[in-house]
């Protein structure tokens, strides 16, 4: 029994920064951000005026343009640290980091995904980007969900990875010990990262309170919203995932032109994510390979 307490406990506070399940026995966190590039060609970074707020965003490489969202809980190089400088070699990727979280700055409104959306949507404009493709992992994934739906125009090819849209496709009990979790819970390595980027502890504790409300006020989406995506899509969700299979499955039934990839990993193990243990061996290369085959001709 305090065995399943402590699992319990780990899931909660993995789970509310960036939705993670891995359905392992013990917890291997990553414990560091590892990956980066440190090339300097081809770089920019920079703010941007968003609806009220500066915005944070990196541009990588050179070619197709590609929008990366990350996690609840996350930065750019939590989330996309180990993936970026291999898809970097191939678009030109525009990686954000989203209200509240790393060098954006908050607003005096809770977080949504439909805002996130459209502060996106926004920086793109200013960026005089008409049309990308758009990957999002975790609570990006629903964000870039939301920017198919709300911005279609902007969509070329979305890629979801590791996403949800009814709170019953969700591992069981999981929503329901979000409520009352506390700030201990949040893994070590955000705490790290945030702070790293943004020296500013209540910056960063409201941040983990807002991404706790969005989730424990989650409200399940209409069918319609997957249905009305006309974006070819890809979704790639792991076996042991923050979501069930069954789940993703379902939601790639709804969504008009989808492809459904789900491989033998853990929430963002096979985007090498800094929360989830070390992916296993070639997969990053594996999914890297696999998301470039998709955004260039679709297979």
């Amino acid at each position: 029994m305090d065995d399943i307490r402590h699992r319990a406990k780990i899931l909660v506070g993995i789970s509310i920064c960036s939705l993670i399940f891995l359905g392992v026995a013990t917890f291997a966190q990553g414990g560091k951000v590892t990956g980066m590039s440190s090339r300097k060609d081809n770089f920019k970074s920079g703010y941007s005026k968003v609806n009220g707020m500066r915005m944070y965003y990196e541009i990588h490489g050179e070619g197709l343009p590609l929008v990366l969202i990350h996690g609840g809980g996350s930065t750019i190089r939590t989330s996309f640290g180990r993936l970026l400088p291999i898809i970097s070699k191939q678009f030109k990727v525009i990686a954000v980091e989203l209200q509240a979280h790393g060098r954006t700055e908050d607003r005096d409104a809770p977080e949504s995904f439909e805002q996130d959306a459209d502060d996106v949507a926004a920086l793109l404009h200013n960026l005089k980007i008409s049309k990308t493709h758009v990957l999002g992992f975790s609570n990006g994934g629903s964000t870039a969900m939301q920017i198919a739906y709300r911005h279609p125009e902007l969509v070329d090819r979305l890629i979801v990875a590791s996403a949800f849209y009814k709170r019953e496709g969700l591992q069981p009990g999981l929503l329901d010990n979000i409520r009352n979790a506390t700030f201990d819970v949040m893994p070590q390595v955000f705490k790290d990262e945030f702070l790293r980027v943004n020296p500013d502890p209540k910056k960063l504790q409201t941040m983990f309170e807002k991404d706790r409300d969005r989730m424990a006020t989650f409200k399940d989406w209409d069918d319609s919203i997957l249905r009305s995506i006309r974006s070819p899509t890809l979704l790639i969700t792991g076996d042991r995932d923050v979501a069930t299979p069954e789940h993703t499955v379902a939601m790639s039934r709804l969504i008009p032109n989808c492809r459904l990839l789900i491989l033998p990993a853990g929430h963002g193990q096979y985007i090498g994510a800094a929360e989830a243990p070390a992916p296993e061996d070639n997969m990053l290369d594996l999914t890297a390979d696999l998301i470039s085959r998709f955004l260039r001709d679709g297979s």
